[in-house]
């Protein structure tokens, strides 16, 4: 496959990862040349001074490379096959980038379609949060023929500082869930490692920094420890997203026959929240399940 020396990109997906990825491609001279979002208003508030479109075919007509940041498989399966408004209407010679954390068997269901009328497919999955988005800073796990990759690598690189080949189509999905169950894991643990030190009367910041020091360490301490600590849950990346992602490990789980008993119990922790409706919260949220006198049991 061949990009044009000046591709133009549109972007369906525009919530925090969506618009920040937009910002930065315009920032490094990329025309985006239009945009979609299920929600008209989260499109016009993106602020991104480029045409939005009313359907999704619209946007594959207006692009030479569209990128899809979407929320589940639900999502995916509307804007890639809806009988009446479907991404691949058109689409022969277009390359889609595609970074839902969603099933790998639907990338490889949407690959193939792709590949039937002429179009190509990546996988960008992404282990970032929304800063990161906007600084061209994101760490991709890309899937799919290796040709595309390669292909694409000039718009992957204005967005991330490091984007890893994975693998054929699916094999990004399956690295992304793996990631996230772990961190969930990460987050569920060092949540009741709070609150337990703070129904003992133990000064958190300094166990903070006992943890931090010894092998209680971890990058989710880094980035979630303080805010458990001051219930500061601004979301970066939501609990239901943990929720879903971590779904998706344990049914990977399943089909391998491999049990993971403590991925079993953080999702049950973090599908605890979105049932009080606490899902919009920041994964850091889950220390309400756990501190004493919050909204835990």
């Amino acid at each position: 496959m061949n990009l044009p020396e000046n591709p133009r990109i549109g972007i369906v997906g525009l919530g925090r990862m969506g618009a920040n990825m937009a910002r930065r491609l315009q920032d490094k001279g990329y025309c985006v040349s239009m945009i979609f979002d299920s929600n008209p208003e989260a499109a016009s508030a993106a602020g991104l001074g480029c045409p939005i479109a009313s359907t999704v075919a619209a946007v594959t007509q207006a692009a030479d490379v569209i990128i899809t940041v979407v929320t589940d498989d639900a999502a995916m399966r509307r804007i890639f096959f809806d009988h009446t408004d479907a991404l691949l209407s058109g689409a022969s010679g277009k390359s889609f980038i595609n970074c839902a954390t969603i099933s790998p068997s639907l990338h490889q269901e949407i690959e193939a379609a792709a590949r039937a009328v002429g179009a190509s497919t990546l996988e960008a999955c992404m282990a970032s949060s929304i800063t990161q988005a906007r600084e061209g800073t994101l760490y991709l796990m890309c899937a799919g023929r290796r040709d595309v990759f390669e292909t694409l690598q000039p718009i992957l690189a204005a967005l991330s500082t490091k984007c890893r080949y994975v693998g054929v189509s699916g094999k990004a999905a399956e690295v992304k869930a793996l990631v996230n169950m772990v961190m969930n894991i990460n987050t569920a643990g060092l949540a009741e490692g709070l609150g337990l030190g703070d129904a003992l009367g133990i000064d958190l910041a300094t166990l903070r920094a006992i943890f931090s020091e010894t092998g209680a360490n971890s990058r989710v301490l880094e980035t979630d420890g303080e805010d458990m600590q001051n219930r500061d849950h601004v979301c970066f990346f939501s609990a239901a997203h943990a929720a879903k992602d971590s779904a998706i490990a344990l049914s990977l789980a399943k089909q391998s026959g491999v049990a993971l008993p403590l991925s079993a119990a953080s999702h049950a922790q973090f599908a605890r929240m979105v049932e009080r409706g606490l899902g919009e919260l920041d994964k850091s949220g889950v220390a309400e399940l756990t501190f004493l006198g919050r909204s835990g049991d």
